[in-house]
């Protein structure tokens, strides 16, 4: 049994806390309900041990909201409550301030001894509108739902913290019982905080209901969500698999140019992700269509009705490459790094390639307790095509490397990406 009141940490906390030296302003983004307001409220708590003062605001509550109606009436505010010397001032949901990155600016610009530390979930106004106004004045730091590492040590009650990669390799069992349960039902704090089944369904249930009414009614004046909604359940249908545009919205009711505008704010909003297709010759390979994976796996199993209880293989097969993707992201999450996949006219495809601008490595994903290597014939001819250095196929537990030609090819187990220098 998980106690309520146990803090699940947080990697990106150790970089947050570095960068509170620094004037520029601390940009948290990410879903609705990643985690923001708790990481802000313990990035508070710390500050106050050491003795800082600070002030914390949340534009969700109304008597908060008083405060933003000038920049001189905010300005007045933390100077009643912190002086006119040091401090930190917390502003959560800055997407509720209309103008949010001018008014944020301008306070900047004066200069004053206030380092501020802003949150706001990932909004068009946020993305757009707030960064555009702060360029040079602001780092962003991406908090999304819980890594599988962040889930493993919480649920092992941080005990191999240190040692995960050895907990990893002796407890086989167990650390499939966890990426059974991580795929099920993401990585959402709240639901990872509770253990009974019926709580964590009214849980996503209100995560993804709040999602609707308060972002995407919020930002696209949307009457009914209907069409919203089917175009989530659509694409959580078909992870991984090309996305053409004529077909879905032929099947949604709905034109072409209200679809690509849907799909802008799913991707704004942090619930999908747009990944397109590498390409040297357009004649050879498709080149247009891309392919749509989630941020959380939960949310996209409650959107298809399956939400904790996936068990179909294929099911499985096509969460796993969506959270070996989650894990490769996130390796390259400081680095000017992309990730496409490579499908072409004669059926050859690979799952991702990642291009690290020095190197290009593509990487197939199998959900597969391999016993000894298999080279798809789709990776062979890549290595063909493109030569790159190394290549990987990513399964449950085989380990091994050896090469074709002039390409190191590795079979990794799925949680060495975590701890593998890419």
């Amino acid at each position: 049994m998980i106690e309520k009141n146990v803090i699940i940490k947080r990697k990106l906390f150790s970089e947050l806390k570095k960068h509170l030296s620094q004037k520029e302003i601390s940009f948290i983004v990410g879903p609705r309900q990643a985690g923001k307001t708790t990481l802000m409220l313990l990035l508070k708590d710390f500050l106050e041990k050491q003795g800082e003062k600070t002030l914390f605001f949340n534009l969700d509550i109304e008597r908060d909201k008083q405060f933003f109606k000038s920049q001189a009436t905010l300005i007045k505010k933390i100077e009643l409550e912190i002086g006119k010397r040091k401090g930190f001032v917390f502003i959560d949901e800055i997407q509720r301030k209309e103008n949010a990155g001018i008014f944020l600016k301008g306070i900047y610009d004066m200069n004053l001894p206030y380092k501020f530390i802003v949150s706001g979930s990932g909004s068009v106004e946020l993305k757009e509108k707030i960064h555009e106004s702060l360029i040079g004045r602001k780092r962003v730091f991406q908090l999304f739902t819980l890594s599988f590492e962040e889930f493993v040590n919480f649920k092992t009650n941080y005990k191999y913290e240190n040692k995960l990669l050895d907990f990893f390799v002796l407890e086989r069992e167990k650390t499939q019982e966890l990426l059974e349960e991580y795929l099920n039902f993401g990585g959402y704090p709240r639901l990872v905080l509770e253990d009974e089944f019926e709580e964590k369904q009214k849980i996503i249930d209100e995560i993804y209901q709040s999602y609707l009414e308060r972002d995407i009614f919020y930002l696209l004046k949307l009457k009914k969500t209907e069409e919203f909604s089917n175009l989530v359940k659509l694409l959580a249908s078909q992870i991984g698999k090309l996305a053409n545009f004529s077909e879905i919205s032929s099947t949604l009711g709905i034109s072409l140019k209200t679809l690509k505008h849907y799909l802008f704010y799913l991707q704004k909003t942090f619930i999908v992700q747009k990944i397109p297709p590498y390409f040297r010759n357009v004649r050879k390979e498709i080149t247009k269509l891309p392919v749509y994976y989630f941020y959380d796996l939960g949310l996209r199993n409650y959107s298809l009705g399956i939400f904790g209880q996936v068990k179909d293989p294929k099911e499985t097969g096509s969460l796993f490459e969506n959270f070996v993707l989650n894990l490769l992201k996130e390796k390259i999450l400081w680095q000017p790094a992309k990730i496409y996949f490579w499908r072409t006219k004669d059926g050859a495809e690979i799952d991702f390639i990642l291009d690290l601008k020095r190197e290009i490595i593509p990487i197939e994903v199998k959900y597969k307790k391999l016993k000894k290597p298999e080279i798809p014939r789709a990776l062979k001819s890549f290595i063909k095509k493109y030569q790159p250095k190394r290549a990987m196929i990513i399964n449950l537990e085989l380990e091994k490397t050896l090469k074709i030609e002039n390409t190191l090819i590795q079979f990794l187990p799925y949680y060495k990406v975590i701890f593998e220098k890419i």
